[in-house]
């Protein structure tokens, strides 16, 4: 064989592998990378699409979060407000407890001064009473009246 055949033939057998090629295998392996590409681009697409969903997603929850906070902010400082209500409401109530039982012991107080001044009153009259019968039991003398005036006083 002559080279120069084997080189023209190697050639045209190159030719028909190229026109093959073009014609059967390259169509469908472009039509793959084309679908390949366009899956990712629409990935990627898709991918900016949630991005930008996650970020507004996350603004909301901020915002939801800032009127939570607010929210538990104003309860707390009520039930703190309504709190000090109740506290107040308690020391006065106490205070008003507190003056009614003073004021209560303050007149038992003064019954019991009452009651024991009588009493005192009484022993008093009764002690003047027995020191009359005894001065006048005995005869008039100005020592036994001074002893006698002296024991009364020890007794008062």
């Amino acid at each position: 064989m002559n080279i120069n055949a084997t080189l023209f033939a190697q050639a045209i057998v190159f030719a028909i592998l190229v026109w093959f090629t073009m014609k059967f295998v390259w169509p469908p392996i472009a039509k793959a990378l084309d679908e390949r590409a366009q899956k990712i681009s629409e990935g990627l697409a898709a991918s900016e699409k949630a991005k930008t969903e996650l970020a507004v997603a996350n603004q909301r929850v901020e915002e939801e979060l800032g009127k939570s906070r607010n929210e538990a902010a104003t309860r707390l400082a009520d039930a703190e407000r309504r709190a000090q209500a109740v506290i107040e409401e308690a020391k006065s109530r106490a205070n008003e407890e507190a003056a009614k039982i003073i004021a209560a012991a303050q007149a038992d107080a003064e019954q019991q001064i009452v009651k024991a001044r009588e009493a005192l009153r009484e022993q008093v009259a009764g002690l003047a009473v027995k020191g009359a019968e005894q001065i006048l039991k005995r005869e008039v003398n100005a020592g036994v009246h001074a002893e006698l005036l002296g024991r009364l006083k020890t007794e008062l």
